[in-house]
C-alpha cells in the first residue's frame, strides 16, 4: 500500500503537470493539413499573476491566409491589415493584403476574464501549401482597476524545432502537415 508521502508526491506531480499544461495560451487543434481551412481556437487558462484578462492581441503568422476573427459578446474587436511580402491566390483572385493582427478588448470590467476562469478566442483561416510550424504570438493584457500586467506569449524555439520546453512564454503553435493522401502518393483535395 502506498505511503502518505508517496501519495503526496504523486498528487503534487499531477498538479504540476496539469498546471503547466494549461499555463500558457494554446490552440485547441494544434495540427492542420496544408491548404485546409481551420477554426483556430486560442485557449486562455488564466490571467496575469492573478489579474483578470482584459485584452488579447494576436499576431497572425505569415502564411495563415484569409484570417477572419470571431466577434465576442462584451468585447471590442479590432483588426490590422498589411501588404503581403508574398501574395497568394484565393479562388482565382490575387490577394496582396491580409490580416496581420487581431485584438479583442473587454468593453467593461464585468467582461474581464477572471484569473480562475477559462475562455476561448477564435480565428478562422487557411493553412499554407507547405508543411511547417506557424506560431501565433499572443499578448495577454490584464488589470484589476489598480494593477496592470501582461503575459507576452511570443517566444518561439530555435529554427528546426517545435519544442517549447524551457520557454517561459511560448507562442501558440499550429503545426501544418502534409495530407495523408499526399503522403501516401495520392493527390491533394480542396478543403474548406
Amino acid at each position: 500500500m502506498p505511503s502518505i508521502t508517496t501519495k503526496l508526491i504523486a498528487a503534487c506531480a499531477t498538479f504540476y503537470w496539469a498546471s503547466s499544461a494549461f499555463s500558457h495560451i494554446t490552440l485547441e487543434q494544434p495540427t492542420i493539413e496544408t491548404n485546409a481551412t481551420t477554426k483556430a481556437t486560442l485557449r486562455v487558462g488564466h490571467g496575469c499573476e492573478g489579474l483578470p484578462t482584459q485584452a488579447l492581441r494576436v499576431q497572425v503568422p505569415e502564411g495563415f491566409q484569409g484570417t477572419k476573427p470571431m466577434p465576442k459578446a462584451g468585447w471590442t474587436l479590432s483588426v490590422q491589415r498589411a501588404r503581403l511580402a508574398k501574395p497568394y491566390d484565393d479562388h482565382g483572385k490575387q490577394i496582396t493584403e491580409d490580416v496581420t493582427e487581431v485584438t479583442w478588448t473587454a468593453k467593461a470590467p464585468e467582461f474581464y476574464i477572471s484569473n480562475d476562469q477559462y475562455d476561448e478566442f477564435v480565428l478562422r483561416g487557411k493553412a499554407p501549401g507547405t508543411p511547417g510550424p506557424l506560431w501565433f504570438k499572443v499578448s495577454q493584457m490584464c488589470q484589476d482597476g489598480v494593477k496592470t500586467g501582461q503575459n507576452p506569449w511570443t517566444e518561439v524555439p530555435a529554427n528546426g524545432t517545435t519544442s517549447t520546453k524551457g520557454l517561459k512564454f511560448p507562442a501558440a503553435l499550429l503545426n501544418v502537415v502534409a495530407p495523408a493522401a499526399q503522403v501516401a502518393g495520392g493527390g491533394a483535395e480542396h478543403k474548406h
